[in-house]
Formats: C-alpha cells, structure tokens, sequence
C-alpha cells in the first residue's frame, strides 16, 4: 500500500473492503452451497456476513447502510406505484417470452413466498445496502450506477431479456433505497416481482 500511495494512489479501505468482500461473496454463492436451502445460503452471505463486517470491523452503525425502515410514507407510496406499474408490463412479457417461462416454471411451489423472501432478502442487502450507499456517499450520484453493474453482470446465466434490463433496474432500486434511506423498499419490489414472475411462468394469473 506505501509503494502505490507513493505513486499516487490512495484508497478508501472500506471502499476497497466492500468491492473485494461483495464479489467474492457473489463467487462463493456460485460455487458452493453451504446449507440445505439456496436461500439461507444467501441470507448468510449477502446479509449476514456485511452486517458482521459493518458492526465488527467497520465499527459504523447498519442504518448508515440503509438498515433501517427510513422514510416508510414515500417507501409504501414508491413500492404501491412501481407495482402499479411494473406488474402488467411483466404480465405481457413473460407470458410472450418463452426463456423467461421456461427458466421461471420449476420455482413454482407451496412454499413460493418464503422460498422468494430469503432468496432476496440477503440480496437486495448487499447491493441495496451495503454498495449503494457506501458508494454513494464517496462517488455522488454515480454510485448508483456502480452498484448496478454487478447486480446487472450477477444475471448473466437468467434470460436475455431479464439480464438487459437490470442495469436500469439496477439503477432504480438503488435510487429508491437512497430516496427513502432503507433498503427495504426495493426488497419489497423485487420480492413481489420475483413471486409473481415465478407464478405467471407457472401459469397462473391466465
């Protein structure tokens, strides 16, 4: 680290922490799995093991990570409207995509809303919480972009057209958990996106 501040080059450990710490984490929950169930695997890893580092070697608090419920008036009137909008668009979409039906279809069972929260619980954490509003607060504005291109590149193996629209979707998930302080909100968007992309490829909902 001295030889390459002598060139010029000073870095934010936490910065530096949370780049390398989230992609391993991100590898590791494609090589491994550490319990019975995929979505504690994740809930472990995605959630669990940043708060540890937040709290233990960071020393911060987790509501500086969007731990926190925040502004829940503008997050219950986000997450209502972008359902409002959201929901029909992807009705028509994977009910005219067979990828989207064909990867989505096997997910569909009785325990389909638990199995949906752990699976992005965890999830929306890291790139919701911890990314977006560290990066944020040291990049401005274009953290928000940041965090979207290893959540976009994190799709590469799910259909094309999902994958494409997660650098933008990206985007808005980090703009609303900065606009109402939580992470939360788009956790409750995505989880109910998820649940319902699962059961209209089941072939629910006509």
């Amino acid at each position: 680290m001295k030889f390459l501040e002598q060139q010029g080059l000073r870095f934010d450990w936490k910065i530096v922490s949370i780049i390398v710490f989230s992609t391993v984490l991100l590898i590791l929950d494609r090589y491994n799995s550490f319990t019975f169930w995929k979505p504690f695997d994740r809930t472990i890893l995605y959630l669990f093991t940043p708060l540890i580092i937040i709290i233990v070697v960071f020393r911060e608090n987790p509501r500086e990570y969007g731990f926190q419920i925040g502004n829940w008036k503008a997050g219950i009137a986000i997450t209502v409207g972008a359902l409002l909008v959201i929901i029909p668009v992807l009705w028509l979409i994977v009910r005219g995509d067979g990828s989207m039906r064909a990867y989505y279809q096997p997910l569909i069972g009785p325990i389909l809303p638990i199995y949906t929260f752990f699976d992005l619980l965890g999830w929306e954490f890291l790139f919701r919480g911890w990314m977006t509003f560290a990066y944020v607060r040291k990049f401005g504005a274009e953290g928000l972009w940041l965090q979207a291109v290893p959540f976009a590149i994190a799709h590469i193996s799910k259909p094309e057209i999902e994958t494409l629209s997660t650098i933008f979707g990206g985007f808005i998930f980090g703009w609303i958990a900065w606009r109402t302080k939580s992470f939360v909100y788009p956790f409750l968007i995505h989880w109910a996106i998820f649940t319902f992309v699962v059961l209209v490829a089941g072939g629910y909902f006509g």
